[in-house]
């Protein structure tokens, strides 16, 4: 609780202070702040990622079989729609909800808390000079343990995606791939999605970060409207998602391809992803990329102006900032 104002020795100056006070909001700290930069991410993560599951059905159907899926984004969709219906569109919906709010609350309350602990490990000034270097680890360390909560969800929607009769949702597929695979198969792709999104992620957040930085540096965020600083949040993160998406493409697909199916007896993960990068080459790596741009640049972008308006709304503002905004 915050101690009274000393006195000015003035009781109308005193009582003009003690007004203002009254009206200004105490700034967070410890859990009351992270807890809410965590909700924040996970509320971002899960609605942007939920919205755009007919997208990512689409672009894993065309990782998984680029002969039959040929046409495009738009052509696939036709394709989908006219063999299994609309609400094949939804396949995986409850595991990409699920898992992504998980994720996002590991991954930006973690970006923020490992921030901090960057800026009290070397102080202020060193983090602000190598701020790049920051962003880096903060956000490495951040997705590493954000993708131990999401490998499970993650290798479920896969599955109900590859294998449409598979199970009836995320509980039946959970509940079956861990009755009849155990808990490895949750994990068989935990390689390919540290390689996919850690990258990712790095990407995403250094991107986001130095445009911001540019924008706010031509147009300062204590002179933009909130409704201008969410624009800008909105173009910065659209960079960020192309810059992402194209680093982490070739993870992605391996990751699709791994939790296709179950591997063979005794074939251990790495063999398998040697295996499956052979086979797809640099080129067939990138199978899909013109469907995941459009996915990750639109759910990037959208997730970074819900954070910050979800940031604002909860109180959030004891964060630290590195960079002159």
């Amino acid at each position: 609780m915050a101690s009274a104002p000393a006195s000015t020795g003035s009781t109308k100056v005193d009582a003009v202070v003690q007004k203002v006070a009254a009206n200004t909001p105490e700034k967070l700290s410890g859990v009351a702040l992270y807890s809410r930069f965590a909700l924040a991410g996970a509320l971002c993560c899960s609605i942007t990622h939920g919205a755009l599951t007919p997208v990512d059905v689409v672009k894993t159907r065309i990782q998984l079989d680029p002969g039959k899926y040929n046409s495009g984004m738009i052509g696939s969709f036709r394709q989908v729609i006219k063999s299994e219906g609309a609400g094949a569109l939804l396949t995986g919906a409850g595991p990409t909800f699920a898992g992504y709010f998980l994720q996002g609350a590991f991954k930006f309350g973690g970006y923020e808390l490992f921030k901090q602990q960057a800026i009290n490990l070397v102080g202020y000034e060193n983090a602000s000079n190598y701020r790049t270097g920051v962003y880096l680890a903060s956000s490495a360390m951040a997705e590493f343990f954000a993708d131990i909560a999401l490998c499970p969800l993650e290798a479920t929607r896969i599955r109900l995606v590859s294998e449409p009769t598979y199970a009836n949702g995320l509980i039946g597929g959970f509940t079956k791939m861990l009755k009849s695979e155990g808990v490895g198969a949750f994990y068989a792709g935990f390689g390919p999605i540290l390689l996919k999104q850690i990258p990712y992620t790095m990407s995403k957040f250094v991107v986001f970060e130095k445009v911001s930085e540019t924008v706010f540096s031509y147009f300062p965020k204590k002179d933009m409207s909130n409704s201008m600083q969410t624009v800008a949040n909105l173009g910065s993160g659209l960079m960020a998602g192309f810059a992402a998406a194209i680093v982490s493409q070739p993870a992605d697909t391996m990751l699709s391809k791994i939790n296709k199916t179950k591997g063979a007896p005794g074939e251990g993960t790495t063999t398998r992803l040697i295996k499956i990068a052979k086979e797809l080459g640099l080129r067939g790596s990138y199978t899909g990329i013109g469907t995941r741009l459009f996915m990750v640049g639109t759910l990037t972008a959208f997730q970074f102006a819900i954070y910050g308006d979800l940031k604002k709304y909860f109180g959030a503002v004891g964060g630290v900032e590195i960079a002159a905004k």
